[in-house]
């Protein structure tokens, strides 16, 4: 056990010392003083336990070395104990290694030291001489100490000698019998307080009581009582008539309080910000209300409710029990009760020393037993008992029966009795049961009465709610009773063995078991019991389970619930959400709604917002319930009307995120209608708006801090030259005012005070946008390390009980120490071990710990990896990119705090194992260190990183090419069919008849064709390796109700072609004509009808003879051109889309069918070797009937075999929400279908004659479009869209197309 040394840190006091609580407190005391559970021999007698004391046989030494041994020493009267010290018997092998501490006030109800959450076992000597001293973590006060060894030396037996160190202690005591009430009137009638402060200690039995309470008639009232043997603090410093204003505040805290042990209570209070501290444990808070004051009358009552106040409701009990040094601002209350200042009257018989309790505890392990004697040969079974406990099972009492067996256990939170009985080979059993959820640490009685044909459970002496029977039953008495657990061999063994936790008030056959004679070894018999102490242990107070996890125990330990909370881990530390947008879109993730959680693990809780991943930017959205154009009227400079605007996240939540942002932004509209607003150029401001921190601005949309102007007064261009905003013109017609906020420091807007619509006439209409933001400062804070002795240093880092450390790096070298801080022995590092593992190791006082995850791939590969560790007091955790994990359980006993003095090192340990490479984003619990700021003043490193692209360069898809930045990376898809921030948005176009994209691959073509002034081309000159093919990939996808049709066709200057088209029956098929054939290679990929109006895609790769097309997700089918054929396509000249229009050599057959009247429907994402025609034709301004559209995208899976013929075949609706249940609604869809239908095709037939009609006559159809030259040689990035006819398309005609 590795033991910590806890240095105490005295406040700083100036003109005066304050002494040193650090005495020698047993070296004085008489030899009586000291006294143990047995002696060796007379030279072994506890009074030589002195420290370096070598009277006797040179200390104390026991008969017996075994875990039931004690030395215990009377201190005279109650000390302050601050540190303690043994050593070995001298010169001896006997000295002991592990030991507890008890302490009590009377020698009785013993208490054990507890220190982080445990009965803490301190270490003790490893020779006989050496002298090893103990500082307590937490000082205690008691006359009386005992010392219990738990291990002693392997060559001898147990030695001691002791030394005990702190200084005298003294308090006045007032017993309270449960009657008497102290009253401490105020000098005035009505107080009116500002500030409180009220410190006590009190130490009870009982579980609920009333220790303070004070009252105004304005209905403020303070009380503080147990209940439930917790602290209740309830505080209300004023509500309103209305109930718009509730003041009512309550505050629960410690358990256990029924202990009879001393507890110290402080309540700070200023204004409504409260501390509340029970054993040196504080919770922070802010009374309910808006009221300052505590107003109260009269007086203040000590212990109960005051018999002038009002009745006391709901059977609230008066205190029971001891208090001492009770102060109430500045007013030593037991002090002036003792000098009888105050009033005591209540008090039957007034007393100044504390009546202590009778009550004998018992403590139960899993190993423990306790046997004690009834009566034997007895007819009737009465037993009673009161335990406490945290576990849901455990035996409390067994008893082997004259003939038979009784068993009372808690089995899933009740009691359950089982009585068997065996007379003459039959068999009797009953079982009865009571209570619920009594493993609550709560003392729970139970009596049960069995005797002739009758059983009796009561649970805590409810006799209304008591559990009888009458069932047949014949009980003899065995005389012998075990308690807390029975381990020998029996007929019919009980249901559980064991029990863990307290018992007292045992009552046996109707006579309560004399358990100092057991102690004494009279009577009875126990194994690894604890007499005279309850050592229960809530371990869910205070709560480690962080953000509203729920802490539910058992007796050895706690675990957490975190469903909900939005936290995941042992102790719910951890956010299981990313902290921005910009870290979602890093993980792949498209524009969409998020929850988000900027601290992480700090205070603040996620909270959900809308992410825009654009090409370049990330944008974070927080909206408002602002309604649109919110009307205004009747206020004035006098009476403002302030309009809230309130957000989807708490103030503190968007504070967070635009403190992180690079920039943010927030439209601002004011609609006036004679309603000036700032009263530019110099008048008192009409209007204005509070942004963080409550600060008012008198600036508008489109301006700037310190600028008393709208964006009109900065861009000189108001309707009125002589002010500086449009409303402020006063007109009698409607003006509107509006820009961007973008300080972002003042952003978001939370009130708006509008000050100028009470005239006749005047009107006002507000708009306040959301909050829009961009970047995350804190995700791309980094630092490059270049030296390996150059490190950065920050203040020390603050996680005593839960730590969590997150970063990502990248690097090339081997290895090197992340970050490194350290205490006295306590320390915490996180290293980069080797190129394959990261370790993270630690010492909080138990001996160092160290985990390590090992990478199947080398780490230093100079791309970005994510470290996330985590230590609390259940676990540490490290991970690694989310994929590789190491956990290891913090030890059941010892230390819990890690403390650390040094300053934090981010990149060496003490300039040694230097890190080399880049450390971003590092996170120590929920704060994100400022690695840039800190990198501009230190050698050896530099602020930033670059190269994003080795790790984020695989989210750039459909062959989009990363392009890095200084914070990030980028998706450039200028080469792909694709758009959006990861080039996986389709791009597409809507195809009317005669639309068509041609697009020119040699530049001679592009500046022949000119024959149509009104089009424009997209060329690509090819080099001519590229114009000689022996491989094409072509992509895309389509859908159209229409057949026949060209969906595209890449010519060339010879013969040879490349063409898919839709035949009349909508199949789909693929020409190739590369010469040295009488007739082009057709390949019919499928026969069935595709032109069905739904979404199809089409992959197609030639290598030289080969030939493998894909369409829709169905597997790839294999082709080989005959041998005949040729494998170059010579001279690729033009690729078109829709429909052709070509000189030259074409396939005459294939304009004859197929080309007439085109392609009408959606293409989309069309690639053809690495060319993006349709893209770049949408790309281009171009006027036609070519708009963009992805309706042929997103591909559907077309069933292989027809419906009739498929045997998995089930009719599905399309949307389960829109199911038509029964067959009439069903008749009426079918109707409305029908009529649908000869309506729409009525409609499209007039269209056609429409059109018809008006074409023009004897226009030649050649296949060249006209007058491209001209646009040719303009640019070599357009596209011609033609028609058949090239007529300009009117605006209302292409919103039709759309």
């Amino acid at each position: 056990m590795w033991e910590k040394q806890y240095v105490r840190r005295a406040p700083l006091l100036s003109h005066c010392s304050v002494k040193k609580c650090d005495e020698a407190l047993a070296s004085p005391l008489p030899h009586t003083a000291f006294t143990s559970s047995s002696v060796f021999s007379n030279g072994y007698a506890p009074g030589y336990a002195k420290l370096n004391r070598r009277g006797g046989a040179g200390g104390w030494s026991p008969l017996d070395s075994d875990h039931y041994q004690w030395l215990q020493v009377d201190l005279g009267s109650r000390k302050q104990v601050s540190a303690i010290a043994t050593q070995g018997r001298y010169s001896s092998s006997d000295w002991t290694t592990r030991y507890r501490l008890l302490y009590s006030d009377t020698g009785r109800n013993w208490k054990p030291y507890h220190q982080d959450g445990n009965i803490w076992a301190f270490s003790g000597n490893s020779n006989s001489e050496s002298a090893v001293r103990h500082e307590l973590q937490q000082e205690i006060v008691g006359r009386f100490l005992r010392l219990v060894p738990l291990d002693w030396s392997e060559e001898g037996r147990i030695g001691l000698r002791l030394e005990v160190y702190g200084c005298s202690y003294w308090a006045d005591v007032i017993n309270f019998d449960g009657q008497g009430v102290i009253s401490y009137r105020f000098k005035v009638k009505k107080m009116k307080i500002i500030k409180d402060v009220i410190a006590l200690k009190f130490k009870t039995s009982e579980s609920e009581g009333i220790i303070l309470h004070g009252e105004g008639q304005q209905g403020d009232y303070i009380t503080l009582e147990l209940r439930k043997a917790k602290l209740l603090l309830q505080i209300n410093l004023g509500s309103n008539q209305y109930g718009s204003i509730l003041g009512h505040t309550s505050v629960t805290t410690g358990s256990l309080l029924d202990d009879h042990h001393w507890h110290s209570v402080v309540i700070e209070r200023y204004r409504r910000n409260v501390n509340f501290t029970l054993d040196r444990h504080t919770q922070h808070f802010r009374t309910n209300g808006e009221f300052d004051h505590l107003d109260l009358d009269y007086e203040l009552s000590f212990g109960g409710m005051p018999y002038s106040g009002k009745p006391v409701g709901g059977g609230r009990k008066n205190f029971k029990g001891c208090m001492e040094s009770i102060n109430y601002n500045g007013d030593n209350i037991t002090d002036l009760a003792r000098r009888k200042k105050l009033d005591t009257s209540s008090f039957r018989n007034l007393s100044f020393t504390c009546v202590e309790t009778h009550t004998f505890p018992v403590f139960f392990n899993a190993t423990s037993f306790l046997q004690l004697p009834g009566r034997a040969n007895h007819n009737t079974v009465s037993v009673g008992f009161q335990f406490r406990t945290w576990n849901p099972d455990g035996l409390l009492l067994f008893s082997n029966l004259d003939d038979g067996t009784l068993e009372i256990s808690l089995e899933e939170g009740k009691v359950a009795v089982h009585i068997n009985v065996t007379r003459m080979t039959k068999n009797n059993r009953i079982d009865i049961s009571s209570g619920s959820g009594l493993n609550d640490g709560q003392w729970h009685a139970v009596r049960l009465v069995a005797k002739a044909n009758f059983a009796m459970l009561t649970i805590d002496g409810d006799e209304a709610s008591a559990v009888r029977t009458t069932s047949p039953l014949t009980i003899t008495t065995g005389g012998t009773y075990h308690l807390g657990g029975y381990f020998l061999q029996t007929l019919f063994p009980p249901s559980q063995r064991s029990f863990q936790g307290c018992m007292q008030a045992i009552l046996l056959d109707d006579q309560p078991a004399d358990l100092h004679a057991v102690e004494k070894g009279i009577v009875g018999a126990f194994e690894n019991v604890s007499l005279d102490m309850c050592a229960i242990i809530d371990r869910c107070m205070p709560n480690h389970c962080e953000h509203g996890g729920r802490c539910k125990q058992t007796w050895d330990s706690f675990s957490c619930t975190c469903d909900g909370t939005g936290y995941t881990g042992a102790t719910c530390h951890t956010s299981i959400y990313e902290p921005s947008c910009e870290a979602y879109k890093h993980l792949g993730r498209s524009s969409d709604t998020y929850w988000i959680d900027p601290d992480g693990s700090g205070p603040l809780g996620p909270f959900k917002v809308n992410c825009n991943m654009t090409e370049d930017k990330v944008w974070t959205t927080v909206m408002n319930n602002l309604p649109v154009q919110t009307a205004v009227t009747g206020s004035s400079r006098e009476r403002r009307t302030v309009l809230q605007v309130n957000y989807s996240a708490s103030m503190d939540q968007v504070t967070a995120i635009t403190t992180s942002a690079e920039h943010c932004e927030q439209h601002i509209s004011y609609s006036c209608h004679m309603s000036r607003l700032l009263n530019t150029p110099e008048g008192t401001i009409y209007t204005w708006w509070v942004g963080r921190g409550s600060e008012k601005h008198f600036y508008w949309g489109g301006s700037g801090p310190g600028i008393q102007k709208c964006a009109c007064g900065i861009d000189r261009n108001c309707t009125d030259p002589k002010y500086d905003c449009n409303c402020d013109a006063d007109h009698k017609q409607w003006r509107e005012d509006s820009g961007l906020l973008v300080y972002k420091d003042h952003l978001p807007v939370s009130q708006v005070a509008v000050g100028d619509t009470n005239r006749p006439g005047s009107e006002a209409k507000l708009t306040v946008g959301p909050l829009r933001c961009q970047g995350d400062n804190n995700y791309w804070n980094a630092a490059s390390f270049t030296t390996p002795s150059s490190y950065l240093h920050f203040a020390t880092f603050q996680g005593e009980t839960s730590a969590d450390i997150s970063f990502y790096f990248k690097t090339s070298a081997p290895y090197g120490v992340f970050l490194e801080n350290l205490g006295n022995t306590d320390f915490i590092r996180l290293e980069l071990k080797s190129p394959t593992v990261v370790s993270f190791s630690f010492d909080v006082g138990n001996g160092p710990v160290e985990l390590a995850v090992h990478s199947a791939t080398p780490l230093n590969d100079d791309q970005w990896h994510r470290v996330m560790a985590e230590r609390n007091v259940k676990e540490a955790v490290l991970q690694l990119d989310l994929t590789y994990r190491a956990s290891r359980p913090a030890p059941a006993q010892g230390h819990t705090r890690l403390e650390l003095f040094s300053q934090l090192y981010v990149g060496a340990a003490g300039g040694q194992r230097g890190f080399l490479g880049c450390i971003r984003a590092l996170r120590m619990n929920g704060v994100t260190l400022d690695l840039e700021e800190r990198a501009k003043v230190t050698p050896g490193v530099k602020p930033g990183c670059q190269g994003h692209c080795t790790s984020y360069g695989m989210y750039c898809r459909n062959g989009g090419k990363c392009v890095e930045k200084y914070n990030g990376y980028s998706c450039d898809c200028t080469a792909t069919a694709y758009d959006g921030p990861f080039c996986t948005r389709d791009v597409g176009g809507f195809f009317e008849a005669g639309t068509l994209v041609k697009y020119n691959f040699l530049p001679e073509a592009a500046a022949a064709a000119g024959a149509n002034k009104d089009a424009r081309i997209l060329s690509h000159p090819l080099t001519p390796q590229e114009m000689n093919l022996t491989k094409e990939e072509v992509a895309f996808s389509f859908s159209t109700s229409n057949a026949p049709a060209i969906l595209m066709y890449v010519s060339s200057k010879t013969q040879d072609y490349l063409a898919v088209v839709l035949r009349q029956n909508g199949s789909l098929q693929v020409r190739y004509n590369l010469g040295g054939l009488k007739e082009p290679f057709s390949i019919d990929v499928d026969q069935r009808n595709l032109a069905n109006g739904q979404p199809h895609s089409i992959n197609m790769t030639r290598v030289n003879r080969s030939i493998s097309i894909q369409l829709d997700h169905y597997p790839p089918v294999s082709y080989t051109l005959p041998d005949a054929s040729d494998t170059y396509f010579n001279l690729v000249k033009t690729l078109f889309l829709g429909k052709v229009y070509e000189t030259g050599d074409i396939d005459a057959v294939l304009i004859e069918r197929y080309n007439t009247p085109g392609f009408i429907g959606c293409l989309s994402r069309v690639q053809f070797n690495g060319v993006a025609p349709l893209k770049s034709a949408l790309r281009t301004a171009v006027q036609g009937k070519l708009v963009e559209s992805n309706c042929g995208a997103s591909p559907l899976t077309i069933p292989p075999m027809s419906a009739a013929t498929d045997p998995w075949h089930a009719e599905f609706p399309f949307n389960e929400e829109r199911v038509i249940p029964d067959g009439v609604n069903r008749n009426s869809a079918i109707i409305g279908g029908i009529i649908a239908v000869v309506i729409f095709t009525i409609l499209c037939t007039l269209v056609f004659l429409i059109r018809y009609m008006f074409r023009h006559k004897g226009t030649y159809h050649t296949n060249e479009a006209k007058g491209s030259g001209e646009s040719g040689g303009e640019s070599a990035d357009t596209a011609i869209i033609g028609t058949d006819n090239p007529e300009t398309i009117d605006e209302s005609k292409k919103e039709w197309f759309i």
